[in-house]
């Protein structure tokens, strides 16, 4: 089985570079792919660039012209819960655009029954076995996440807790969750918080974002591993 690994940035995607043996790099889209294995498993790893579109367009080559059968999306998210802690992971069990309105998911293509992309039962039950054999220090929550274009500080934030009550937030995560969807491809998105309801902004994004990509690497790795047990 392979396994798509995409994240957003070159930042996000270096944690796992040093992990990948035999590494093999092909170009296509302006997009680096890099090919090998991770503990014996059949991986490919790309940084998409940042945004929905973006995401879409490596999703959617990891799986058609890489052969992905099933994708993982590691990096960075904001918390949105005031329970959470910085560089606490959050396991998406559904994913949903806080700025599409739903009507385009369910009454247009692809004809969703909601507007909520679910995470993979399979995917989510190894997560949790996964974690289990993490540093007990090392938080992981199950949950849903949000994505939009927009970065979430102040503005906004209200209006996203009251219509979806997200984890967390990125810009990334429902446009791999879409492409899936429509290819009937497993996904799971794995996020590590940046910054928090306490500690937000772009400058917290910025001073814990490497340590965050550390940590969702981490829990990856612990995935990747329950997968090829």
């Amino acid at each position: 089985m392979k396994i798509g690994i995409l994240c957003a940035s070159d930042e996000e995607l270096a944690p796992f570079l040093p992990c990948i043996e035999g590494d093999t790099v092909t170009e296509r889209a302006k997009l680096r792919f890099h090919c090998g294995k991770i503990g014996g498993a059949d991986v490919v790893a790309v940084f998409s660039g940042v945004c929905k579109v973006n995401a879409a367009i490596a999703a959617q080559l990891l799986i058609e012209r890489f052969g992905a059968e099933l994708v993982l999306n590691a990096g960075t998210a904001g918390g949105m819960a005031p329970s959470l802690e910085l560089l606490d992971t959050v396991i998406s069990t559904e994913v949903v655009y806080h700025d599409v309105s739903p009507f385009i998911l369910t009454q247009f293509h692809p004809w969703m029954e909601t507007e909520f992309f679910r995470a993979d039962e399979k995917l989510l039950a190894a997560s949790h076995r996964a974690a289990e054999t993490l540093d007990p220090a090392r938080r992981v929550i199950w949950g849903r996440m949000a994505t939009g274009e927009a970065f979430i500080d102040s503005e906004g934030r209200a209006d996203v807790n009251r219509r979806y009550s997200p984890l967390c937030v990125d810009m990334e995560s429902a446009g791999v969750a879409h492409v899936c969807y429509a290819f009937d491809v497993p996904f799971l998105s794995i996020r590590s918080l940046s910054d928090t309801a306490d500690h937000r902004g772009v400058e917290n994004f910025e001073a814990n974002s490497r340590a965050a990509s550390e940590a969702s690497r981490d829990v990856t790795l612990a995935l990747l591993r329950q997968l090829n047990a």
